[in-house]
């Protein structure tokens, strides 16, 4: 006979209530705490968030549309989205190699190369931009090289994404990294001894498990190269309708005083931001329940 049945049914809600609950704090103190929470989000998220769309569509939905379909504005757009596909690729190679690297090898200079994926984490936009402009400027120590070869950098597209591949790459590796270590080498080295490549063993064995946090770390890096304003603002030379990202874009009208067209470029950002959350909580719910089905299997 099972245990549980074998319980009289008067003396299970007595056990169920003798378990002691998983935190000990009084209910007031949760309440607050849930409370002080909410109160944060609503105050410094949510409501300045809201305010962008409301000022956005203040003057109308005429105005809110003529303001995302004015050519500078388009320029904008599709400079963000070429900056993003370009940096967003490159990093993905970077991030699954040095990923791949870290966890499954054991090589001098492990550490320092940890260190400088985690180097734009530390180190702000603005220095960044200024280290480019110090290599490919005029005066910078490539500047006479590529003058003399007519090659554009700086104040080009060719600067723009150098600075968003900078700012982005972090995001895949450092979403790799601690899944391909927590998942060990058993199974790499199980392909190997079983005759399996190593270009083999990588498609069939290691990508196939890390697939979810892959796309965690490209989704981030897509949402950080559209959003980015400090590295992409020294390079760009600001010329309106050629090297203006949406950030940019969006301070060029507040600057001009075109309150209604930089909140409706704005809520556009908003928008990109919104839509890779959605995609983010997709992606880590279909990662869980993966991970889930691999257990039950197990």
């Amino acid at each position: 006979m099972d245990a549980v049945a074998a319980v009289p049914a008067l003396e299970l809600p007595a056990r169920r209530a003798a378990v002691r609950p998983v935190t000990t704090e009084p209910v007031w103190v949760r309440r607050t705490l849930i409370a002080l929470a909410l109160a944060f989000f609503g105050l410094f998220l949510l409501l300045p968030l809201l305010a962008v769309f409301v000022e956005a569509l203040r003057k109308g939905w005429a105005v809110y549309l003529a303001a995302l379909v004015e050519p500078d504005a388009l320029a904008a757009l599709k400079l963000t989205l070429l900056a993003a596909a370009i940096a967003v690729p490159l990093n993905l190679v970077f991030g699954v190699a040095a990923a791949w690297a870290i966890a499954k090898f054991s090589f001098r200079g492990k550490a320092l190369l940890l260190t400088l994926i985690d180097l734009p984490f530390s180190v702000s936009p603005v220095v960044a931009g200024l280290g480019l402009v110090l290599l490919f400027g005029s005066s910078g120590w490539f500047g006479a090289w590529l003058a003399a070869h007519e090659v554009k950098i700086l104040f080009a597209v060719p600067g723009i994404v150098l600075a968003t591949v900078f700012v982005t790459f972090p995001f895949v590796a450092r979403e790799l990294v601690p899944l391909m270590q927590a998942q060990g080498r058993e199974e790499e080295e199980a392909a190997v001894v079983l005759g399996a490549s190593g270009w083999r063993t990588f498609w069939h064995v290691t990508l196939p498990n890390v697939k979810w946090g892959l796309l965690y770390g490209v989704i981030l890096t897509n949402a950080r190269a559209m959003g980015e304003f400090g590295a992409v603002s020294v390079v760009s030379g600001h010329i309106r309708g050629q090297t203006t990202t949406l950030p940019l874009h969006v301070e060029i009208l507040y600057n001009e005083y075109q309150f209604s067209a930089a909140f409706a470029v704005a809520s556009l950002l908003a928008l990109l931001a919104l839509v890779t959350l959605v995609v983010k909580h997709a992606i880590e719910r279909r990662g869980d329940f993966a991970a889930l089905r691999r257990g039950s299997f197990r």
